[in-house]
């Protein structure tokens, strides 16, 4: 195995046909940073049921081993087909992928994982390693969902970012100005609040509110994140967007249209133990378009 590259693009395989569209989608993304492709396939052999005898364990090692640099051969021809000149890295790791993946983005640029593993399945069960690398990552996660064309990156649309505020939303907002620049798309950021809810927590009169200032003032929020954005980014069109509602269900509706979804990996309502806000986890689930999950800095490890 190679040893981790510095600033690689790194890309989970795992044989399905979301990992090698977001092998492609990665692909991009490298060529654009002008960074290498790394992709990544693990393999864990089972404790259970191989016996103690060595030569059975080591065989059930190589040959799964053998499989994974398969799956891997497919995908780097898939991309090498579309761009012949991006450096692409093979690694079969023998470990837990979101360990893996975890260490992985310790050196890495970004992460990129596809939506759905081996047999199709969907939702919680089937987004649970992207999930769980989104949580721990430590650089943007990109979980590439919707599409079935050859280059998920060709979809027209805008960048859609989630905003309230907080620090994690301010670090989407830079890589989702990033990603809307250098694609030549519009820019929707989206601001939402509740009447019932106040930083996450429940507001002291919801019933005495004045809906109008209530706007206004969250208005204000969003200009106040957005000062300086479009200055730094002129050929970006930026949208703004505030609305009262759920966070979930705006952000869904957005991202119907749209080539890519930016969130934080926490709101201002997270605690120190949800390194994951259910407002990401709700969109990795269920998002159709792909989704990028970007932790702050000092998110933790």
């Amino acid at each position: 195995m190679r040893p981790v590259s510095e600033r690689a693009v790194v890309v989970g395989v795992d044989g399905s046909e979301a990992a090698r569209l977001a092998a492609v989608w990665a692909a991009e993304e490298a060529a654009h940073r002008g960074l290498p492709l790394r992709l990544v396939s693990v393999y864990t052999v089972p404790e259970a049921g191989v016996g103690s005898i060595t030569g059975a364990v080591q065989g059930m090692r190589d040959g799964l081993e053998a499989r994974a640099r398969t799956r891997l051969e497919a995908v780097r021809k898939s991309v090498t087909a579309l761009y012949p000149q991006r450096p692409v890295q093979l690694a079969a790791r023998e470990w837990h992928p979101v360990a893996a993946l975890v260490q992985e983005s310790e050196r890495a640029s970004l992460v990129i994982l596809g939506s759905r593993g081996l047999g199709g399945r969907t939702g919680r069960q089937a987004g649970a390693t992207a999930a769980a690398v989104a949580m721990r990552g430590h650089c943007p996660v990109i979980v590439v969902r919707g599409g079935t064309q050859s280059s998920p990156a060709a979809a027209s649309g805008p960048v859609v970012v989630g905003l309230d505020g907080a620090a994690d939303s301010t670090n989407a907002l830079e890589f989702a100005c990033e990603e809307a620049s250098w694609r030549r798309a519009p820019l929707v950021a989206v601001h939402t609040w509740n009447p019932a809810l106040i930083d996450g927590v429940p507001r002291p009169h919801p019933l005495a509110l004045d809906p109008v200032e209530v706007e206004q003032e969250e208005r204000r929020v969003l200009a106040e994140q957005l000062a300086g954005w479009q200055e730094k980014y002129p050929d970006v069109v930026i949208e703004r967007v505030v609305a009262c509602g759920r966070p979930v269900r705006t952000l869904l509706a957005r991202a119907d249209r749209a080539r890519l979804l930016a969130v934080g990996s926490r709101g201002r309502g997270g605690f120190d133990g949800m390194m994951l806000g259910s407002t990401s986890q709700a969109l990795l689930a269920h998002s159709p378009c792909p989704v990028a999950v970007v932790r702050s800095v000092d998110a933790g490890s």
